[in-house]
């Protein structure tokens, strides 16, 4: 980079009253809430690719209101307490982004969801009504719904899915187009004022009594007076011990299925697989927890097993008998711990983090950027 002029000096490069890093969901929800309360001062957002490299445009496309098991297994670990706590955040956060941009300009679909129950996994289905009846309950305060799981084994068969003996329908479930939301997010916070400089790597911050000074593959050191990590999996490069690593999620779509009968978003053990149609092809995405140690990392490729384990489950459960073939294959770094709760923490005056979104970053980032940025 050639030597800055005293324009660049004195505008992209000055002192800025906040620097977000990281341009994923989390970074700009952050960066609209802090203009939104601070109008007159000075925002930054730093992204380290040409455009986000975590997860935020590199998922399946949900909405990720959270699937039947996968809520029940969250009160198992968890309590039941916060994992309603989390499922109020979903539940608000995907409001506030419906509410800001429209269904049509990012492509939401409120197709529903719909989840696979195989036969070993509730063997008696009295216990099963029971286990849907108690969580309807319980989510009733934060839905204002009487029944947002109910039991629809009549459309296995409409679907064409095999080896699923039973289907729970989520009637809140739905599809988005997440490249087109995450542009959407970039233009909203530029309108408001938000400088966003990408291609900007971020080594090393080191805060003092005025503020931060910012390290990066620029021929500059930037300062602000607040910094707001939000590189998710990446954070403990610049924030080091906290509880997050990185989980990598892999994803494969299929060219075109004549006569496709799946419409909507489908999830199956706990949400570690779930598939939806794109138009009349299949997206299919998961099986993390087949190989849990070995997607513990930061490599952008996909890997030969969990290919084959999607490919499997494709072919045995989502199109039986179907003739097709994989069209694209792609994974995204998600941000996970021992706890499925967001870390929102004030490290220091003037250091902040909003990170480990567990795979729920598109309805979780609106929540967790209103929350941060008041803190700051």
């Amino acid at each position: 980079m050639l030597p800055l002029s005293v324009w660049e000096s004195e505008s992209f490069f000055s002192h800025k009253d906040y620097i977000v890093l990281g341009s994923g969901f989390t970074g700009l929800w952050s960066a609209y809430y802090l203009k939104k309360l601070h109008p007159h001062r000075s925002v930054m957002v730093l992204e380290r690719g040409f455009i986000p490299s975590g997860a935020s445009t590199r998922n399946a496309g949900f909405a990720c209101f959270g699937s039947f098991t996968e809520l029940v297994a969250d009160s198992k670990l968890v309590g039941d307490k916060e994992m309603l706590e989390l499922l109020e955040m979903r539940f608000r956060g995907l409001k506030k982004m419906r509410n800001v941009f429209g269904k049509q300009r990012i492509g939401y679909e409120e197709t529903g969801g719909y989840e696979l129950i195989s036969p070993t996994q509730y063997p008696d289905v009295n216990l099963l009504r029971t286990r849907i009846d108690q969580l309807n309950q319980q989510v009733r305060k934060i839905t204002g719904i009487q029944k947002t799981f109910q039991l629809h084994d009549s459309k296995i068969k409409g679907f064409g899915l095999s080896g699923t003996t039973h289907l729970i329908e989520n009637s809140l479930e739905g599809q988005l187009h997440v490249g087109k939301l995450c542009e959407a997010l970039l233009q909203l916070v530029q309108s408001l004022g938000v400088t966003v400089l990408t291609n900007t790597e971020i080594h090393k911050l080191e805060s003092s009594g005025k503020g931060v000074e910012l390290f990066s593959n620029l021929p500059v050191i930037l300062k602000a007076g607040k910094v707001l990590v939000c590189t998710n999996a990446f954070a403990n490069d610049l924030i080091p011990g906290l509880d997050l690593k990185p989980a990598r999620g892999q994803i494969l779509l299929t060219s075109p299925v004549e006569g496709l009968k799946i419409r909507g978003c489908f999830h199956y053990d706990e949400g570690f697989y779930y598939f939806r149609n794109l138009g009349n092809r299949v997206l299919l995405g998961g099986a993390r927890n087949k190989f849990l140690k070995e997607e513990e990392t930061f490599a952008a490729s996909t890997s030969a097993p969990v290919q084959e384990e999607l490919e499997k489950f494709l072919k045995e459960i989502v199109l039986p008998g179907r003739s097709y073939t994989i069209d694209q294959r792609w994974s995204g770094t998600m941000g996970v711990g021992k706890e499925k709760k967001p870390i929102i923490k004030k490290i220091n005056d003037h250091l902040f983090c909003a990170v480990r979104l567990s795979g729920m970053g598109v309805a979780l980032a609106p929540q967790i950027g209103k929350t941060v940025a008041g803190m700051m």
